[in-house]
């Protein structure tokens, strides 16, 4: 117990200190719920404890019947052939007005959030993340998307203030 009150009151002191040094965080004009939902393919993140050593990590959204989104990402651990690990959350829009801005919860109480940053218009391809800058998750529809899109969308969230010496590729099986 004692280990979960020290998480938490590092990651409140994280964000009050380090929330202020950044401009807000724009995100996409309008996402269509129902075009989002569908499976994604993870192509690069932020390395976070939950996904360390995964591989062929994919997000499974889908919206309920109350307007709030079932998520399921899947991955294996160390290999393509490595054991399947499942975690299923639940996110809510926080913005009605865009859609862009959700909150997720894998287990209660907490929630992160889940800023839709960039989505192409065809909903092929988005970056996700955190208004603090401390998550990130580049998703295509195919285990991996465009490379000069990538290499834009890079430029323009440093601009943003993320640091990207912390992003990885996810490795994707070409099975």
């Amino acid at each position: 117990m004692r280990v979960i009150w020290f998480c938490v009151l590092a990651n409140l002191f994280a964000a009050i200190f380090t929330g202020c040094a950044y401009q807000p965080l724009a995100t996409v004009e309008h996402v269509d719920l129902d075009r989002y939902t569908g499976t994604w393919y993870e192509v690069a993140r932020f390395d976070q404890w939950f996904e360390k050593d995964c591989v062929n990590v994919t997000a499974q959204y889908t919206v309920r019947s109350d307007g709030k989104i079932n998520v399921l990402n899947s991955a294996h651990l160390g290999t393509d052939d490595g054991p399947v690990k499942q975690a299923k959350g639940v996110a809510r829009v926080v913005d009605s007005q865009t859609n862009a801005k959700l909150r997720v919860w894998f287990f209660w109480p907490f929630e992160g959030d889940y800023w839709i940053l960039r989505l192409t218009p065809d909903y092929s391809a988005v970056v996700v993340g955190s208004p603090d800058r401390r998550t990130l998750w580049f998703l295509s529809r195919k285990p991996a998307m465009d490379e000069s899109l990538y290499e834009e969308w890079r430029r323009s969230l440093a601009a943003d203030g993320f640091d990207l010496s912390k992003l990885i590729r996810t490795a994707q099986s070409s099975k």
